[in-house]
């Protein structure tokens, strides 16, 4: 069969599933800075992760894999000529120069769309029985940007493995820390999910060969799920564990704010698996908070949005505003969570006054 080919913009968490799309012999072409882009063209890109059963990282380099890595920049690309377009940005970067355009082209163009952002885009949320789209807009750096999407081409992946960019390595390397798949939800049309499917299907079967000659399975697979609410149980985890790094003078741990007080970390996780439930999800949806309290013994840094922050950051994405803002619609408030909300307020109202 005629090899896919996707379209990534984003290329540092990005290049994960560009590398699994690669591996399985499709072609992935990522929108980046143009140092980026110039690198990946050069090199490709590198992902070391580890692996169930052997010491060490196993390193995969994507040239000279079956399929195609390319990167460029925004304006490098029809969207038009793709069969998938994955959307790998942080979701404040879509209000920007140039990607701005290129996502209303991607709208424009009707080709299936698919989040790996925490922050769902608005056009997801649509799906969502009755949801009330238009309180959710305060939660984004600019909605409008995801109003020409067609609700039926759009679906939401949830971004579940850990990978960082190691700050002495180059552009182009990336490092798995929690080796975790990619959880898709269903389109709206057959044709889409067949797509989607096949792409699944080629990512389980395909096998890497090792430097030392080993045939081996890797981890970090895509699966697609029939129902919508899926990738929402990221959520909790977000809540539970992501956004409680930001303290009033510093950043801690993912591992530190989950298991400093494990019985409130577990009492807010479970609200939110209760929210997403409320709002039309199955307990099968979700993962159970001792899984993740496990998963999370791994996690020693300071979650993304977190670092952000520290770093100045003037914009994150708020899935903790947002879970706050639906919670509301439906009656609910969790303290704990409007503390975290207000220190995350307060980090960017410093961050934007500093500028």
């Amino acid at each position: 069969m005629t090899p896919l080919n996707v379209l990534i913009l984003g290329a540092s968490y990005g290049s994960l599933l560009a590398t699994k799309i690669v591996l399985a012999g499709h072609n992935a072409k990522m929108i980046c800075l143009p140092a980026e882009a110039d690198l990946f063209n050069a090199e490709g890109a590198i992902i070391r992760t580890p692996v169930k059963g052997r010491d060490g990282l196993v390193k995969i380099r994507t040239n000279g894999l079956a399929g195609q890595l390319s990167a460029g920049g925004p304006a490098d690309c029809d969207p038009a000529d793709f069969d998938l377009v994955v959307l790998a940005m942080q979701e404040p970067q879509y209000s920007s120069p140039g990607v701005r355009d290129l996502l209303q082209a991607v709208a424009k163009s009707g080709v299936p769309c698919m989040s790996i952002m925490n922050m769902p885009p608005l056009s997801f949320m649509k799906r969502l029985p009755n949801m009330d789209v238009e309180s959710i807009r305060v939660c984004y750096a600019e909605s409008t940007v995801w109003d020409a999407f067609d609700p039926e081409k759009f679906t939401l992946c949830s971004p579940d493995p850990q990978a960082f960019r190691p700050p002495e390595e180059n552009l182009n390397v990336l490092q798995v820390r929690l080796p975790t798949n990619f959880k898709a939800a269903a389109f709206h049309h057959e044709q889409d999910n067949a797509m989607l499917r096949r792409l699944q299907a080629d990512i389980e079967e395909v096998r890497f060969t090792t430097d030392d000659g080993a045939e081996i399975e890797l981890p970090v697979k895509l699966k697609v799920h029939d129902s919508v609410f899926v990738p929402l149980a990221k959520w909790a985890m977000l809540v539970a564990g992501n956004y409680r790094c930001v303290q009033k003078e510093e950043m801690r741990p993912i591992q530190d704010a989950v298991h400093h007080d494990l019985e409130q970390s577990r009492e807010i996780y479970n609200w939110v698996v209760e929210l997403c439930i409320g709002l039309g999800g199955a307990s099968a949806d979700f993962v159970p908070f001792e899984k993740y309290a496990n998963a999370a013994q791994s996690l020693g840094s300071p979650s993304s949005a977190a670092r952000a922050l520290a770093a100045g950051a003037k914009n994150i994405e708020r899935v903790d505003k947002l879970v706050q803002t639906v919670a509301a619609q439906k009656g609910s408030h969790l303290p704990s969570l409007d503390e975290t909300v207000a220190l995350v307020d307060g980090w960017l109202e410093k961050n934007r006054a500093a500028s």
